[in-house]
């Protein structure tokens, strides 16, 4: 009815799911008591060790489903809605240096996979995150429509927040692209999905997705999730100039606040304004 996401949509029911784990004594809805649910939630911190943002996004999927059922006269009382939430830790994005992507991209362009196809396509994918800054999800539901290389764009549809926007890539992903295109068209790949399974002709699945991060984590011997390339490019756009606020459209950020936090974690591009101090004559 909201159009959520379906991975919105998950982690609400997750919520539920851990709830009921522990909490097996609770069978029917009305049996959550406000003493329930601050017992289940001080187990969690204090058994669990479940760190700020663990207990917050549990506490949003377990309110908001029971907000929809005070609202509809199933229960009287939202259990949860005077629960008093830990503060968020205000933690920098962890990012890689330069020189880690360029070890990292190197790895992943020299490293010897079984077949042309696969070093063309992952090479492609990581290239594409560490120029373009695309978040996972994204990136694994591009369509071929999706990216021009003549005019050098990448569409998003439907990213987070339901938005789309345009990336513009560098001239440098283009020859990249195009080498894993034509791997594509020789494996007789037909899937209108842009990055596509070796095995068969449909979307590089998830699993498939995270056995080759696996893959590069173990050859390259750098720590790094997804999330963090994304981190990475943001702050080494900084480091190259980039203004705040073509970056935050480029990211696809409601609020340019939520970009500024990349500031404070690119040390190179606050020295670079050190130049600017009335004492340095």
């Amino acid at each position: 009815m909201k159009n959520y996401r379906f991975d919105t949509i998950d982690t609400y029911q997750s919520s539920l799911k851990i709830f009921l784990k522990l909490m097996p004594e609770v069978t029917q809805i009305e049996e959550v008591t406000p003493e329930l649910a601050e017992r289940f939630f001080y187990l969690g911190r204090t058994i669990r060790h479940w760190k700020p943002i663990t207990f917050v996004s549990y506490h949003k999927g377990l309110n908001v489903f029971y907000k929809w059922a005070q609202k509809n006269h199933i229960v009287e009382v939202n259990p949860f809605e005077k629960i008093e939430k830990p503060r968020l830790e205000k933690k920098l994005p962890t990012r890689l240096t330069k020189q880690e992507a360029k070890n990292l991209l190197e790895t992943v362009r020299c490293h010897k996979w079984f077949n042309p196809f696969l070093k063309a396509r992952n090479y492609a994918i990581f290239s594409m995150f560490l120029y373009c800054g695309l978040r996972k999800g994204e990136l694994l539901r591009l369509q071929m429509t999706d990216v021009d290389l003549a005019n050098l764009t990448v569409s998003i549809h439907q990213g987070k927040g339901n938005k789309d926007r345009i990336v513009p890539m560098p001239y440098q992903l283009r020859p990249i692209l195009n080498t894993y295109l034509a791997e594509r068209t020789r494996m007789n790949k037909t899937c209108e999905y842009f990055y596509v399974s070796f095995n068969d002709n449909r979307p590089l699945s998830i699993h498939g997705f995270e056995h080759m991060i696996d893959l590069v984590k173990k050859a390259s011997g750098i720590k790094f999730y997804p999330h963090m390339l994304r981190h990475t490019f943001a702050t080494l756009m900084l480091e190259g100039g980039c203004d705040i606020y073509a970056l935050s459209k480029m990211m696809g950020h409601n609020d340019i606040k939520t970009t500024t936090i990349y500031l404070s974690a690119s040390v190179e591009h606050m020295r670079s304004q050190m130049v600017k101090h009335p004492l340095n004559i």
